[in-house]
């Protein structure tokens, strides 16, 4: 089964690291339908939200973009930024009033390579994060656009 939320900075962050990576923060927000980022464009900052919501979202061709995943408070949105070549591989638009905690990713790369520790946590992260969002797209997908779906069935 696949969690409900990704794993939260919250819960993955010892305080310290939280603290520093906080430095980093501007509070931004995002009206109703805003695209915060298009998959395929350059993946040079990511956000936690703080309130509302932002689906993920993934091209189809001959279709409307796929819903993958809908992220609200505490939640990661964008973990391209740590990963070469820094392309975003879904898109994001806020479904509801957002505001959110923006990072300058090219600022946490370097404070993460200057810090190993802190790297590491980071890194460990991202990486739950991003392992949750395959298993959320796979199934998704799978419910979409396979003959039997996710194989889900009562």
């Amino acid at each position: 089964m696949i969690p409900t939320s990704t794993p939260s900075m919250l819960r993955a962050l010892p305080p310290e690291h939280q603290e520093r990576l906080m430095r980093y923060a501007r509070e931004v927000s995002f009206p109703e339908g805003a695209r915060l980022f298009e998959e395929g464009g350059r993946a040079d900052r990511f956000w936690i939200i703080r309130t509302g919501t932002v689906e993920l979202d993934m091209r189809v061709p001959g279709r409307r973009p796929a819903v993958i995943e809908t992220l609200r408070h505490n939640e990661l949105v964008g973990w391209s930024w740590l990963f070469a070549p820094h392309t975003y591989h879904l898109g994001a638009e806020a479904t509801t009033p957002v505001r959110a905690y923006e990072f300058d990713a090219t600022a946490v790369r370097l404070m993460c390579q200057e810090d190993p520790a802190l790297g590491s946590a980071v890194a460990r992260w991202v990486g739950d994060v991003l392992a949750h969002r395959l298993r959320s797209a796979r199934t998704r997908l799978l419910d979409l656009y396979a003959p039997y779906g996710s194989g889900n069935r009562i």
